[in-house]
């Protein structure tokens, strides 16, 4: 759909989007397990994508953006797009929704969060690098994104891994715990590629979340590449863009390693 300033804006997931009731959870736990989807742009790929949806969104929510990134002349690469579990999520009355971990509190300037759903999430993607270990996709080929809820648990995931990653993109997002980040940093992603991005009229993440993220990182030493674009808590086509010539500069850097 149009955005502003005429960039396109993908639709990503509804923040809000409510599932309650208790016919509703009976019928829609069982979907919890599913597979992740996923897209392979060669039969042999040499790099994994593992991309995260935001809040009330499922794995689908960024499929449509793997064309547009315009890697199709890259090395071969699969993109994997997991789905959260369905949870309780207190800051929207303890409705049942897609979410990598409860949110308890929002404030303009911050998040209160569950910290050990946080711990959970992390253990669910790390059992993701582990299958692209197992078909032959090395650690420092796996790239995390993420997008709003699903860019927090990529943050904490990558900086926490213990083993070298092959780059970290946070879109829209925050880090939900600096402490963990503290307390768990990683010696092997010290000097992991970052791209993040935000838009400068997001209402649901705001912008200065997304920059006091960028100088914690900076702080401790981080580099960060930053992005911010004329939209919503969206992503336009001018992002994704950006993020196909970060991946394919990332992938060259590695193979020419």
């Amino acid at each position: 759909m149009p955005g502003p300033r005429g960039r396109n804006l993908w639709p990503v997931g509804v923040v809000f989007r409510i599932l309650a009731g208790r016919a509703a959870h009976e019928d829609i736990i069982l979907e919890a397990h599913l597979p992740p989807l996923e897209v392979e742009t060669s039969r042999f790929p040499k790099f994994a994508v593992i991309w995260l949806h935001g809040l009330g969104a499922d794995g689908s929510d960024f499929l449509s953006v793997v064309p547009e990134l315009g890697l199709a002349t890259q090395p071969g690469i699969r993109f994997v797009f997991p789905h959260a579990p369905y949870l309780p999520v207190t800051c929207n009355g303890g409705y049942v929704m897609r979410a990598w971990y409860d949110i308890i509190s929002l404030d303009s300037d911050s998040r209160r969060i569950d910290e050990a759903g946080i711990v959970a999430s992390r253990q669910s993607i790390r059992a993701l690098i582990d299958l692209e270990k197992e078909r032959g996709i090395p650690a420092d080929h796996v790239f995390l994104v993420g997008f709003s809820q699903g860019g927090a648990v990529a943050y904490t995931t990558a900086l926490t891994h213990p083993e070298k990653l092959a780059g970290l993109i946070a879109l829209s997002s925050y880090i939900p715990s600096p402490a963990l980040l503290t307390e768990e940093s990683a010696i092997a992603n010290r000097d992991i590629p970052i791209f993040a991005a935000h838009g400068t009229q997001d209402d649901v993440v705001l912008p200065s979340l997304g920059l006091a993220a960028r100088k914690l990182l900076t702080e401790r030493g981080y580099a960060v590449d930053w992005q911010q674009y004329p939209m919503p808590h969206s992503v336009c086509l001018e992002e994704i863009q950006a993020i196909g010539r970060w991946l394919a500069e990332r992938m060259r850097a590695i193979d020419n390693g």
